[in-house]
């Protein structure tokens, strides 16, 4: 007797809260914060744009809406990843 194949794990990434200091997200059973101090691109971006995000691969997001893709290891550390070059 065969058995099928497993399917896929299938992540997806959420944003389940924006207030005044950043976005939440959840991306599978990872939460994650964007501060905007760190994050500016999504400041100023409407709700509609920072929902529309898509998980592009286990460690890459994506909005189309505001063109920004972030590595996750980019949010987790974003020391590690400075905005402005030394």
């Amino acid at each position: 007797m065969r058995s099928k194949a497993s399917g896929k794990l299938i992540l997806d990434a959420e944003v389940t809260q924006i207030d005044q200091h950043g976005i939440w997200l959840l991306v599978g059973q990872k939460e994650l914060f964007l501060l905007y101090e760190k994050f500016p691109w999504f400041r100023n971006a409407s709700v509609a744009a920072i929902q529309d995000v898509e998980l592009l691969s286990d460690r890459h997001l994506y909005w189309p809406q505001l063109d920004v893709d972030l590595a996750i290891e980019s949010i987790e550390h974003p020391e590690r990843f400075p905005l402005i070059a030394k």
